[in-house]
């Protein structure tokens, strides 16, 4: 941890100090950023204070002093909680603004980790509370040189294995063996199983009117046989079994039969469209070492399919961020669900994945994932899917 480079934002941000606030892991974010191993007990409040300029406060309950001890900075602890008002109240004396894990009018609700009541009891000492969103990114999703070739190794794999599914759809069906939906799902899993993979959840795949459900889930009770001249979408995400590993994500869209219909081949190349669109903002931008923020992404790559007509059938944002979970907890490309006003900052890595779903008909969904490495170069991983495939 370097105090100084904190110290550096806050300074940039024209910010007093930031507090950091845990309660039995309520704030994921803070614990990541002061390192705290999982198995930590933490069962009482703590709070790490890091000034703009200074040495940082540790205040902590007298039961659990030690739970910071890896950090510097200075010792106070508290019993009562009317010692904890004090313990705050003193060390933020003469602050005027501190950033803690909040998000005003929860705009961004994955950083909205500090409570009300903590932030009512903060503005009691005449101090304004801001976002920390400005700078946490830089401590809770940047990627190492180890964690990108750990996420270029999980989106290679996914980019193999779903040919791999369509390989086993296309056979099935040739030989007029039953396949269906869960079937596939499993076989996905079994893959990831086998090559060392894991996952938050089970890879979908979903056919026709399924494929309009962006979060559909197969399961061996509701699956539908897949039968030539099927639509067929496949969304499947995994990452190494590596604490620091990095997750893949992706989805792609097949015809089960050897050409598709005007109306599923319009849809892919609109969504396809608005893939290309957004995915050409952002490397122009970042190649000019301009700011890029997420929202501005997710109006780009939107404003292509509402300018198709096809606006209210976008149900979702264009993408979200990529780390350790497979929806991070940096910006996401978003200017629906919330307006995520956060830039996207050098060695992280998101989804561009736009969607039209056509309820009771078909769903076209494309997603590859974006990293931003040195030298102005964001990457496109985990493969591309350019034409709306035909298995036959």
């Amino acid at each position: 941890m370097d105090i100084q480079d904190v110290q550096s934002h806050l300074v940039k941000g024209k910010i007093d100090g930031w507090l950091l606030y845990d309660f039995q892991k309520s704030n994921p974010l803070a614990r990541t950023f002061l390192q705290l191993p999982e198995e930590t007990l933490t069962t009482r409040r703590f709070f790490y204070w890091i000034p703009a300029r200074g040495e940082p406060v540790k205040i902590l309950h007298r039961i659990e002093p030690h739970v910071l001890s890896h950090l510097p900075g200075k010792e106070r602890f508290y019993l009562a909680w009317q010692e904890l008002h004090e313990q705050l109240k003193t060390t933020l004396q003469g602050v005027k603004t501190l950033a803690m894990e909040y998000s005003p009018n929860q705009a961004i609700p994955t950083l909205s980790k500090v409570d009300g009541g903590l932030i009512d009891l903060i503005r009691s000492f005449s101090i304004e509370v801001v976002s920390s969103a400005t700078f946490l990114q830089y401590y809770t999703c940047v990627l190492d040189e180890e964690q990108l070739q750990m996420h270029l190794e999980a989106a290679t794999f996914l980019d193999r294995v779903v040919s791999q599914a369509w390989d086993k759809i296309r056979a099935a069906l040739i030989e007029e063996h039953s396949i269906d939906e869960y079937q596939i799902r499993m076989f996905i899993a079994e893959q990831m199983e086998k090559n060392g993979f894991t996952t938050e959840a089970l890879p979908i795949c979903a056919v026709n009117a399924h494929s309009a459900d962006p979060h559909f889930e197969p399961t061996a009770d509701n699956a539908v046989a897949i039968k030539r001249g099927d639509f067929i979408l496949i969304d499947l995400w995994c990452k190494k079994k590596h604490p620091k590993a990095i997750y893949g994500d992706i989805t792609r869209v097949a015809v089960a039969g050897s050409a598709p219909t005007l109306k599923q081949q319009q849809i892919f190349s609109l969504v396809r469209a608005a893939q290309v669109a957004a995915t050409n903002y952002v490397q122009t931008r970042y190649a000019a070492h301009q700011p890029l923020k997420g929202y501005e992404v997710d109006r780009v790559c939107r404003s292509v399919i509402e300018k198709g007509g096809f606006g209210p059938q976008f149900l979702h944002r264009t993408g979200h961020n990529i780390y350790t979970q497979d929806h991070g907890p940096g910006a996401n490309i978003d200017s629906l669900e919330t307006l995520d006003e956060r830039e996207l900052i050098p060695h992280t890595c998101f989804s561009i994945e736009p969607g039209i779903y056509l309820s009771g008909e078909f769903g076209v969904r494309l997603e590859y994932d974006i990293y931003l490495g040195d030298e102005g170069v964001a990457k496109v991983t985990g493969g591309s899917q350019e034409h709306l495939l035909c298995l036959f």
